[in-house]
């Protein structure tokens, strides 16, 4: 099994998991809704980025590039999020984090396009 696969697949479940906690067991405890938004965001680009990385580890396992800045990227983006939801004060220091983790995001996009067409692909 490539690695890439069984971390897009990790994501992929971590994130309907928090998904689920964000819309039922967080309400009990966050009264905000903008912090409750932002979970949910969270989980959402989570969600979306780990299906890409599962499906690029089958498409393209050759770029490796794009892979790991979409792991960096969920990591930091829905990782930080996290945190900043659950604790504000404590994980104020991961403000800056989130910015970073979606450049990640965006550059695993920039790296899926730049790096050729995938495996099998036979059209222009």
């Amino acid at each position: 099994m490539p690695p890439f696969w069984t971390v897009g697949t990790l994501f992929g479940a971590s994130s309907v998991m928090l998904g689920a906690f964000g819309a039922h067991g967080l309400k009990q405890r966050i009264a905000d809704p903008a912090r409750i938004s932002n979970w949910s965001t969270a989980a959402q680009y989570q969600l979306i980025h780990a299906a890409v990385l599962t499906f690029t580890s089958v498409v393209a396992p050759q770029n490796t590039l794009a892979m790991g800045l979409f792991t960096a990227g969920m990591t930091m983006f829905s990782g930080s999020i996290y945190l900043l939801v659950l604790d504000p004060n404590r994980f104020k220091f991961l403000g800056p984090v989130t910015p970073l983790g979606g450049l990640c995001l965006i550059g695993g996009w920039v790296a899926l396009a730049a790096r050729g067409r995938p495996v099998g692909f036979k059209g222009r």
